[in-house]
């Protein structure tokens, strides 16, 4: 039973098989006519039964060999004077197959198929008394498009599900993208300024050297930690931690910017405690916008991150005081400002990044304490 239920496709063929031949035991007692009627009734109805059995690697090919044994035991049925084919067993298996040929058919060559069975469920009753024609074709014209609306249902159940597979498949993507961009290129940007910071006072400052080595290898230790995290996500998104609530980590990250070069004035609440995804998101913000400066803005000489808590919404605003026209651009293909923006309109908030009028550059984001769906 455990490897039945692992085998969808296995239960589903065991419970059609099933009704198919209870179908056919009941068809074949109240089937009267000459010698071999029965044998030729059964005939028909095990081989359009056995191809609807086997249909799921090739529903068209199955379709069409239905059709054509339908079609060939109708004519058959016509000459020799037998009961109408396809009967009723054959028409439950050919109802089946075309059900399965138009869930999986493209739109252009699903209507042939489906034509083709509507004018045989149709012709094939012309044999029958007249009074009853007319009863059992229509009969068959709504079996056959009932099945049919199975069909497409079942297709756009199976495109919906794929669907919503893709959607989280690419929203995954863009957040790993995202996590990994926010999280190691800070630390891989403070690996390279101490880098060149050691391999230019090597030969004067040896000492300096050697304590930029050591920034280096905690550097290079931090982005192993968080490499870690940003993995984690492909197991479990809850057990990867964010920065904790509050301007305490902010604190923390400036103090290690601030030996990298340029000066960096905090202006944060004494007391706060905001939300994880308030906390991540301001947390991520600035130091994007401090890698970036460090990056792409060697002439900026000054920083100022601010945070300010009113009416209800959480403002933070990073400027710097680069010279006009030569403060820090965002890279061709970078995703720092993207991720920015993300982040921030996920929360509700606004977010702005641009040059200022008169040097430098600014960034500003209005997050709302309480969260409002993007």
């Amino acid at each position: 039973m455990n490897r039945l239920a692992a085998r969808p496709d296995v239960v589903a063929a065991l419970v059609l098989g099933t009704a198919l031949s209870a179908i056919l035991a009941v068809e074949l007692r109240l089937t009267h006519g000459s010698a071999g009627t029965r044998e030729f009734v059964a005939a028909v109805a095990v081989a359009v039964g056995a191809l609807a059995l086997a249909r799921e690697r090739h529903p068209g090919r199955a379709l069409t060999a239905g059709l054509a044994i339908c079609a060939g035991a109708a004519v058959v049925a016509v000459l020799t004077d037998r009961p109408s084919q396809p009967g009723v067993t054959a028409t439950a298996a050919l109802l089946v197959l075309g059900a399965s040929y138009l869930r999986t058919a493209r739109p252009r060559t699903g209507g042939p198929g489906a034509a083709a069975g509507a004018v045989l469920l149709v012709a094939s009753r012309a044999g029958l008394r007249p009074s009853l024609v007319l009863p059992t074709a229509l009969l068959g014209l709504l079996a056959w498009g009932t099945a049919l609306g199975l069909g497409l249902w079942s297709r756009a159940l199976d495109q919906r599900r794929q669907d919503a597979v893709e959607g989280a498949r690419r929203e995954e993507r863009l957040l790993l993208a995202r996590e990994l961009h926010d999280v190691v290129a800070h630390h891989v940007a403070a690996i390279v300024v101490h880098s060149q910071a050691a391999r230019l006072g090597a030969a004067r400052h040896p000492d300096q050297a050697y304590a930029a080595l050591g920034e280096i290898e905690a550097a290079g230790g931090d982005a192993l930690t968080a490499m870690r995290q940003v993995i984690g996500l492909l197991r479990d998104s809850d057990d990867v931690p964010g920065p904790p609530p509050g301007p305490e980590p902010l604190r923390t990250l400036v103090e290690r910017f601030r030996a990298l070069g340029p000066a960096v004035d905090v202006r944060l609440p004494d007391q706060a405690a905001w939300p994880p995804e308030i906390s991540t998101t301001v947390y991520r913000i600035v130091q994007e916008s401090l890698t970036n400066i460090v990056q792409h803005a060697p002439a900026v000489n000054q920083v100022r991150i601010t945070v300010e808590e009113s009416l209800g919404e959480l403002r933070l605003e990073i400027t710097d005081d680069g010279p006009a026209g030569l403060s820090w651009r965002p890279r061709p293909g970078g995703y720092g400002l993207v991720g920015m923006r993300e982040r921030v309109e996920a929360l509700g908030g606004r977010f702005d990044a641009g040059p200022r009028p008169d040097g430098g550059w600014a960034v500003h984001a209005r997050i709302p304490r309480t969260r409002v769906p993007a």
